[in-house]
């Protein structure tokens, strides 16, 4: 039997597959100009295919963008709260994953420890996809880099500010850093930088450093997430340690002319960003956000095997 194709993490793609995801939600979103949002692709890659969403954390655009895709690509879903299955009275994930795989053709888990998922994606014979846990988000950054894309840049030899919190958005992004050759600077209060195991997924790509301006200066990109994260505790504390990384008119302008910003939402405006920059023209958060519907189709065919 051959072994499904997880999708743990960007190195699972590696540069190639990446490259690839990234060439066919292009191509895919294009074919779709002007149509409704509830009309199957033309090809239909995904007829019969059932993906079962398991969800342990809140979620909008994860659980939209998921359940979309399958639909565009001619698929169903099955959406399930972790508290109302099996998992929320102590059946082990592996027999989570061994039952799923006898019904449904993928999975995809949202959770908070990765342990989780890898334990899942070890006992599933089906493909699984990481739809965040506390470790990386690769979901996300393939939507991001999909929308920088969109404006015409090349990704090799861009320079990507990231602002505020070491979290697993930052994780992907370096990881991204070191497959498709940009570099990432992120500055981060003490604390909350990035740790060396976290910087090494950037193969030489990725440094911290203290100061925002220093990580803003030059950058073709800016990039923040909200501060305080779902039941994360010390809020006050972490926000008064975080506000000097705020993202503003001023720290923009550091920025090359015409820098974009990217945050993959939710936002609080007036903590990791102000209106002026996540309101302003040089915010592709929109586009971003949908773009996550386009990224999920094309990393679920990957997952499939139709591409890569």
């Amino acid at each position: 039997m051959t072994e499904p194709r997880h999708f743990l993490s960007l190195a699972d793609a590696g540069a190639d597959g990446l490259a690839a995801i990234l060439a066919d939600a292009l191509d895919r979103k294009a074919a779709r100009a002007g149509w409704p949002k509830g009309r199957v692709d033309a090809d239909a890659p995904l007829a019969g295919h059932v993906l079962a969403m398991v969800f342990e954390k809140n979620s909008t655009r994860t659980r939209v963008s998921f359940d979309m895709a399958m639909r565009q690509l001619g698929g169903q879903t099955i959406v399930m709260e972790a508290g109302q299955m099996q998992l929320g009275r102590g059946e082990t994930v592996a027999d989570t994953a061994r039952i799923l795989s006898g019904y449904v053709d993928a999975v995809m888990l949202r959770t908070d420890d990765h342990v989780k998922i890898e334990e899942l994606a070890g006992h599933a014979s089906v493909p699984v996809v990481n739809g965040l846990t506390d470790l990386s988000h690769p979901c996300q950054i393939v939507a991001d880099l999909l929308t920088v894309l969109e404006t015409g840049r090349a990704l090799p030899g861009l320079k990507v500010a990231w602002l505020g919190d070491g979290n697993n958005v930052l994780a992907s992004l370096i990881e991204a850093a070191g497959l498709m050759h940009f570099d990432v600077v992120a500055a981060c209060p003490q604390g909350f930088q990035p740790d060396a195991a976290m910087l090494a997924l950037g193969a030489g790509r990725a440094r911290a450093v203290a100061s925002p301006v220093e990580a803003v200066e030059g950058a073709d990109l800016v990039v923040t997430d909200c501060w305080i994260s779902m039941g994360q505790d010390h809020a006050d504390a972490k926000l008064a340690a975080m506000m000097p990384y705020q993202v503003t008119p001023a720290l923009m302008a550091s920025a090359k002319p015409g820098a974009a910003f990217l945050h993959c939402l939710p936002a609080h405006r007036g903590e990791e960003v102000v209106a002026e920059v996540i309101d302003g023209p040089q915010s592709l958060i929109w586009a971003e956000a949908e773009n996550r519907l386009h990224a999920q189709k094309s990393i679920l065919r990957w997952c499939f095997g139709q591409i890569g």
